[in-house]
């Protein structure tokens, strides 16, 4: 499959990503990630690797879009979900009762 990524045209084969990162040991997933085997890496981590570019030069989306157009699963980090409003209450509550103001 012919793809761009930073402006430059690759020819990209999910075999071809299948040995790039054989042996590569994953880097922790703090962003983005795309499951190559059994295991999970940083988009940026397997850009790099397929295109020998420095990962400033590309975006994580141009990565991703190219790993699920060849068939790979991309995941990105859920969203932070925000504390139940209960919970928050009963802090306020508990703090007041110990005389210390909550900032949140």
């Amino acid at each position: 499959m012919r793809c761009v990524i930073a402006r430059f045209p690759f020819e990209l084969t999910k075999v071809g990503v299948l040995e790039s990162m054989k042996g590569i040991k994953p880097e922790p997933v703090i962003g983005e990630s795309v499951a190559i085997g059994r295991c999970h890496y940083p988009v940026k981590q397997v850009g790099q690797v397929i295109t020998g570019q420095d990962r400033r030069d590309f975006s994580a989306a141009e990565v991703s879009r190219a790993m699920a157009q060849l068939g790979f699963t991309c995941r990105t980090l859920p969203q932070a979900v925000p504390a139940p409003v209960g919970i928050l209450n009963s802090l306020r509550h508990d703090s007041a009762m110990l005389g210390a103001p909550v900032t949140a």
